[in-house]
């Protein structure tokens, strides 16, 4: 396993700038989240680590190994990266056995093909070994493609929207399949998600990215907590939003005051709060607008003083109840204008 480091990345199709001075490493055995919404540069990234096109400056290193810069293109062959796309692209004609094999063309046969139903052991998938990729369903296609990566023991693993495309209930237990194979492998990964649960369930770390940008480069628990800015705040679930001055160190919302006392008194600034981080009980100041069930939660819609925000709450308000808005400070946080 080897680090995967990027160091002041651009990358631009024609005027279009894709990628800006990105930087951020993924340690050694980690898994690293690429989060972001679409054309935010996260699958450009996975594509020029693994070598499947150049940058336009700054350099890409694995191990410590120079792969891309300028004047400098290790072949993508020789940078023992392992990629799952997120059409999986397993070779049809071959057996979920002899895609798994595949990669393994240094060692003789009885060695791949018993490398290959180890592979397959260990994703839970050795009972389906004779199967062609058209007999699998898309969670055995996506295992049989992870133990095609992982086979070679790359120095990376790469994973392209790896749960996507998956209902819920198979989506989580893939998610835990694919970690756990991952862990035992030690292997160092990044893999790009839009869906901010995916991202904090599935990362050590997290690599927040909006229009090519970095906008945070955090373990799960620290960008939640201590997002950098709105937007980066915005990435992992939503926000109420809320526009003042700053006065006595606290920016003043209708449903209460959220502390900014990093900013400075009479500045612009920007309110963000968490919708968990609301709690609404039997009382006055705000009027519910609508609930729509989350699970074991409800999501509410709230208004006051010509002001709407959304708290996701235990099971208990009802449309046209008026109720008390609290803010619990863990989840809200103040950002300059």
């Amino acid at each position: 396993m080897s680090s995967v480091q990027l160091s002041g990345v651009h990358r631009s199709y024609g005027k279009t700038r894709v990628l800006e001075d990105v930087s951020f490493t993924a340690p050694e055995g980690q898994v690293v989240a690429l989060l972001g919404p679409s054309g935010s540069g996260k699958s450009t990234i996975l594509r020029l680590i693994a070598g499947l096109e150049p940058l336009d400056a700054g350099e890409v290193s694995i191990g410590g190994e120079r792969v891309s810069a300028a004047g400098v293109n290790v072949p993508t062959e020789a940078r023992r990266v392992g990629m799952v796309f997120q059409d999986y692209s397993l070779f049809p004609h071959l057996t979920a056995g002899a895609n798994v094999a595949f990669g393994l063309d240094k060692l003789g046969r009885a060695e791949r093909d018993e490398a290959s139903v180890r592979w397959l052991d260990r994703v839970g998938l050795k009972h389906r070994a004779h199967a062609y990729p058209h007999e699998l369903s898309g969670g055995e296609q996506q295992r049989v493609a992870l133990a095609r990566a992982l086979a070679p023991s790359p120095r990376a693993i790469l994973l392209d929207e790896p749960f996507s495309g998956l209902d819920a209930v198979l989506r989580a237990e893939l998610r835990d399949t694919t970690l756990a194979t991952l862990a035992e492998a030690r292997t160092t990964t990044l893999f790009v998600t839009h869906d901010a649960e995916d991202a904090l369930q599935a990362a050590d770390r997290l690599v927040i990215l909006k229009a090519g940008r970095v906008l945070q480069e955090a373990a799960p628990r620290d960008a939640y907590d201590r997002p950098a800015s709105l937007d980066a705040a915005a990435a992992l679930g939503p926000v109420n939003v809320h526009e003042g001055l700053v006065t006595d160190g606290a920016i003043s919302t209708p449903f209460g005051p959220v502390v900014a006392s990093t900013l400075p008194n009479g500045a612009k600034a920007i309110a963000a709060v968490r919708a968990e981080a609301l709690t609404l009980t039997p009382g006055a100041g705000a009027r519910v607008l609508a609930v729509r069930p989350h699970g074991a939660h409800d999501l509410v819609r709230f208004e006051a003083g010509g002001v709407t925000w959304r708290a996701l709450v235990p099971a208990r308000a009802a449309l046209g109840d008026t109720v008390s808005v609290a803010i619990q400070p863990a989840g809200a946080f103040a950002f300059s204008a």
